[in-house]
Order: C-alpha cells, then sequence, then structure tokens
C-alpha cells in the first residue's frame, strides 16, 4: 500500500511540475509591424499603402548578393526592416547614379520621389 501512495505521490508532482512548465514557458509568437511580418523586409509603393499597413511586397532571404526587386517592390516609397538581428542593404538610383543604403534591423526608410529602390541584399549583420 505504501508504493501505491508513493507513486501516487510522485505523479501528482509530476503533474503539478509539467502544469506549472507550461503555463511559465513563453509562447512563440511573430511580431509585425504596419503589416510586414517577421522576419520580411517590406515594400510600400505609396504613402496611402504604407499608412494603412499593406506591403507590395516583402523578402525574407538572406544573400551574398543583390537581387533585383519585383515590379511590386520597384520604386517603392517606403521600406521596412522587420528583421531582429539582420541588416538590408538597399539599392536605389537618383540622378541617374546608383546608390547604397543600409536599413538597420526594425528600421524604416522612406525613399524621396527621385529615388528609385532597385534591389536588395539581407545580411546576417546587424549594424549598418
Amino acid at each position: 500500500m505504501a508504493v501505491i501512495k508513493r507513486i501516487a505521490a510522485v505523479a501528482t508532482s509530476v503533474a503539478v511540475f509539467a502544469g506549472t512548465a507550461l503555463t511559465v514557458a513563453p509562447s512563440a509568437s511573430a511580431t509585425s509591424y504596419n503589416g510586414c511580418d517577421y522576419p520580411r523586409v517590406c515594400f510600400y509603393q505609396t504613402q496611402p499603402d504604407w499608412t494603412i499597413g499593406m506591403p507590395d511586397a516583402a523578402y525574407q532571404d538572406v544573400t551574398t548578393s543583390y537581387q533585383n526587386l519585383s515590379s511590386r517592390a520597384y520604386g517603392a516609397d517606403w521600406v521596412y526592416n522587420s528583421r531582429n538581428d539582420d541588416r538590408a542593404m538597399l539599392r536605389f538610383t537618383n540622378g541617374g547614379s546608383t546608390y547604397y543604403k543600409c536599413l538597420p534591423p526594425n528600421g524604416t526608410i522612406q525613399f524621396s520621389p527621385a529615388s528609385t529602390v532597385t534591389g536588395i541584399r539581407i545580411d546576417t549583420a546587424s549594424a549598418c
């Protein structure tokens, strides 16, 4: 009889511990900002798209070279980087010349009407 009580006590302790672990453990959840889900870099063609949080295109793959943007991202007015640890290097043109801009993790950039964003490279480095 003592063995049965001991087994019941151990089983109860295990159940209480497991229940505590489940309630204390943080839930894994993705975060987003302005309609841009983690871990993406989102492109917004217009100010209204940015204002209502409706990205036109998003990229998430780390690459070693620049990717040409799709027609939905090309020439976007706003770009947001929802990644927490990775920077996004953006290629753009202005006045016939090509330039490069680093967008840090969780950073936003607004391009002037004279600039046209044309490419992206996502790096695992976080600092610009």
